[in-house]
């Protein structure tokens, strides 16, 4: 796996128990490997202490407690709430007077590690494959842009320099494009299966 990618993964939480006991022991025995994670966790840190106008707003996560049987741990009265929901979902439908609306755009926040570049750009599905410039952070290296994204599957490259394309190192799903090249995949607003 990329170690980009890797990185990317743990600092976001994305990892298997299996993938999390691959990191530790890539960091115990390869030096560069532990460096370069410890520079992008110091980065992730000082994304974090930006000022809230500089970032998209967080999402929202909502947990639910997991439903327990009750009255003797019996499940007999299931089939009777399946039932009535279906019922109360009909009449909820056919009463309704306005259907709320769905979501069809979520914003995206794209952030690349390109210290020696002096212009990045990103291009995809989603600006008709014209470049739209990114904004350096600091003296960083890295570059970011937040975009509002149709709900669905896009494919987009980086633009480094004039005519420089690579992929987003940090996104594993990838095609090639009909030039020799390669684009990243992302999917906006479906759940994983």
């Amino acid at each position: 796996m990329n170690k980009e990618i890797l990185i990317s993964q743990y600092i976001d939480d994305e990892l298997s128990l299996d993938e999390k006991i691959t990191f530790v022991r890539t960091v115990h025995v390869d030096s560069d490997f532990t460096e370069e994670t410890l520079e992008l966790l110091e980065f992730e840190k000082q994304i974090q202490q930006l000022p809230a106008h500089y970032l998209p707003p967080a999402p929202v996560v909502v947990h639910s407690a997991p439903q327990r049987d009750r009255l003797f741990g019996l499940a007999w009265w299931k089939p009777f709430a399946a039932f009535a929901a279906a019922g109360a979902a009909a009449l909820f439908f056919f009463i309704s007077p306005q259907p709320k609306p769905m979501i069809t755009q979520e914003s995206h926040r794209f952030v690349v590690y390109l210290p020696d570049v002096e212009q990045a750009q990103i291009m995809g599905t989603f600006t008709d494959w014209q470049p739209k410039a990114m904004t350096p952070i600091g003296e960083s290296g890295y570059w970011t842009l937040t975009l509002k994204l149709p709900v669905g599957e896009h494919r987009y490259s980086y633009l480094v320099g004039q005519d420089r394309q690579i992929p987003d190192p940090t996104v594993a799903l990838r095609e090639q494009d009909d030039f020799g090249g390669e684009n990243s995949v992302l999917e906006i607003g479906r759940a994983a299966i």
